[in-house]
């Protein structure tokens, strides 16, 4: 079985207990400040995307039926922070500036520029669910942003894969002008993160500059992961928090 078999059977697998599971209690009511209600509002945003254009991309084979699953998953997240924000007493919103700036990068090219900005998408999400499980001081948001970063932890190394096999065989200088590039995108997308949502973090325990540290430190080991084929990338793999 090719590596993305198995990671369809992990996926199919990870439905199957979100199914028997069933989702967290909203009957209760979520207290959070105003600053985090604002700051998950912009996360939904971010899960609540079709993935049409990945999809498409992607293909058909076994990646391409794991790209399916990919974003039946992040659809899953936007409907479980959807749910978490109605008991908080808060809607939804349908856009925001930092999301569309996201979705035009990714969708400028092909495959491999969108797994690229989507790679980075994921482990500044690693960072904010982390800090949301653990600093929100509300039951409720720590189960839903728990369920989630174990979701994004597998997300990480599946997309590493990908990336993996994409960037074979091309020469090192190349590699390293191509890195090079994306540390530039990590560094302008993770800034932006922590300004926009620099009130919540500061209510969830973490400063500004402690979370663009962090991020940096998880996309170092993603990149590491990329460029490491003695790795395996498979699904009892994680990189993350």
């Amino acid at each position: 079985m090719s590596g993305f078999g198995r990671w369809v059977e992990d996926f199919e697998a990870a439905a199957r207990r979100r199914q028997e599971v069933g989702d967290p209690d909203f009957a209760g009511r979520a207290r959070l400040r105003p600053a985090i209600v604002r700051s998950v509002q912009r996360f939904q945003v971010g899960e609540a995307g079709d993935g049409a254009n990945l999809i498409a991309k992607a293909g058909g084979g076994d990646y391409g039926r794991a790209v399916r699953l990919f974003v039946k998953e992040e659809q899953n997240h936007a409907r479980l922070l959807e749910l978490l924000l109605s008991s908080a007493g808060a809607t939804t919103i349908k856009s925001h500036w930092s999301d569309v700036v996201f979705v035009r990068l990714r969708r400028a090219l092909g495959l491999r520029l969108e797994l690229m900005v989507l790679l980075i998408a994921e482990v500044v999400a690693l960072r904010y669910y982390r800090a949301l499980r653990d600093g929100a001081g509300d039951a409720l948001t720590s189960e839903v942003a728990g369920r989630i970063l174990a979701d994004e932890e597998r997300h990480v190394p599946f997309h590493c894969l990908r990336l993996r096999d994409s960037f074979a065989g091309w020469p090192g200088p190349v590699r390293t002008a191509v890195t090079g590039v994306w540390w530039v995108l990590l560094a302008g997308a993770v800034v932006v993160v922590a300004w926009d949502h620099g009130p919540a973090l500061r209510h969830l325990g973490v400063t500004r500059r402690g979370f663009v540290t962090d991020v940096a430190v998880l996309f170092k080991s993603a990149l590491t992961a990329v460029q490491d084929r003695r790795n395996s990338l498979l699904p009892s793999q994680t990189i993350g928090s």
